[in-house]
């Protein structure tokens, strides 16, 4: 066993990286355990991955603040600066634009494993973070003044704080023995990658129907990704379409603003569950990310949410490190639940909302689409969703 580190982080996807990223270029001692392999290289003529995430402005902060954003190839990322939403009906509805708030953009459409590949290239740079990969825990022991985690590879690490970035199967979460709130939506998001008619845009938009959300995600180009909720045995249905009659389904259900499909260039699907882990510490334990919630996509904040809880952690960690306390102690993780629930919970309410009203019975959507209406005219509400959205 190697000396006492200050902080182990399990899980090396976007957000684990982040925290490990966040805290070893603080100065912090530090172990990330992932149970795959490095993420490889990406060629910027290589085709779209399905798996892209909306960045908000906060996201990027943390990305820039950690040395990751400059690595993000411009050629991967497509701004986004409107988002629309609306439902059957296109004049009930909702704009947002960023000049509103006196901004250049929202955001960005990035590619998870561009994100990824970005963040562990941090890493590299970083000597006081160590990188243990096919490797994952299978016992950890807590308490005293430091947590020892047994790894599968026979290793045994001890560090002042355990972070648990392991995803919504959380084996850190299983370890510390805490239990989630989960719910079953009962649908399918069919994911769609495809070349368009149109150029580049830079609008972000979803129509709501009883079956559930259509949206569009720009990419760079004439390229977009296409998001279409509904139940398992229609959304499966859909998936096994050949090519040429997948792209025909799309351009007869789809709004019409999409412009048309060249040609549909790769697809999959995933159910859409809800979890939420009861606790988010333990003592020596924190999780973030997918390991401590996993929230409707709809309003496609699942990994911002994760990326601020990684901004959080790591400030209150960084804060006691350098203040020469404890930063694996109860002080700076119980600020990090403070601050991160009540936020997170706010959020699911929200996306909770949004579901059930625009996929219920008719009286129900009308209602939800009459209050897109009256929300459109309410510019102080406008701006404030805003920026919650914005992680400002």
């Amino acid at each position: 066993m190697d000396s006492t580190l200050d902080a182990i982080i399990v899980g090396g996807g976007m957000v684990g990286a982040a925290v490990a990223a966040a805290l070893g270029q603080a100065g912090l001692a530090v172990a990330l355990v992932e149970g795959g392999a490095p993420p490889a290289a990406i060629a910027d003529d290589e085709p779209f991955d399905l798996r892209v995430s909306s960045l908000n402005l906060a996201s990027q902060r943390l990305l820039e603040s950690v040395g990751a954003w400059q690595r993000l190839p411009a050629a991967r990322r497509s701004v986004f600066r409107h988002i629309h939403a609306w439902d059957e009906d296109e004049r009930r509805a909702i704009r947002f634009a960023a000049g509103d708030l006196g901004l250049e953009d929202f955001g960005h459409f990035v590619e998870n494993r561009v994100i990824r590949r970005a963040l562990w290239q941090r890493l590299a740079e970083l000597p006081n973070v160590a990188v243990h990969c096919h490797a994952g825990p299978v016992a950890r022991i807590g308490g005293g003044e430091r947590s020892l985690l047994e790894l599968d590879d026979g290793r045994l690490l001890a560090a002042r704080l355990v972070v648990g970035a392991d995803g919504a199967g959380s084996r850190m979460r299983e370890l510390a023995g805490i239990a989630t709130r989960d719910a079953d939506y009962h649908q399918r998001a069919l994911i769609v990658n495809v070349r368009t008619h149109l150029p580049q845009q830079d609008v972000s938009w979803q129509r709501f129907t009883p079956e559930g959300p259509q949206a569009m995600l720009p990419l760079p180009g004439p390229h977009a990704s296409l998001v279409w909720y509904a139940g398992p045995e229609a959304t499966r249905e859909r998936e096994a379409l050949d090519d040429a009659a997948l792209r025909q389904a799309i351009e007869r259900d789809f709004p019409a603003r999409l412009g048309g499909v060249e040609a549909v260039l790769g697809r999959a699907s995933f159910p859409i569950r809800r979890r939420h882990a009861e606790h988010y510490t333990r003592p020596r334990l924190a999780l973030v990310g997918d390991a401590a919630h996993v929230i409707h996509p709809l309003a496609g904040q699942g990994l911002n949410l994760g990326l601020q809880d990684a901004a959080t952690l790591s400030e209150r960690v960084i804060a006691a490190h350098h203040a020469g306390r404890d930063p694996g102690g109860p002080g700076p993780l119980a600020a990090y639940a403070r601050h991160r629930r009540p936020q997170v919970l706010a959020m699911i309410a929200a996306t909770e909302a949004f579901h059930r009203v625009f996929t219920g019975a008719g009286p129900l959507r009308r209602a939800g689409a009459a209050g897109l209406s009256v929300a459109e005219r309410l510019g102080g509400a406008k701006r404030l969703v805003m920026r919650q959205a914005l992680g400002l």
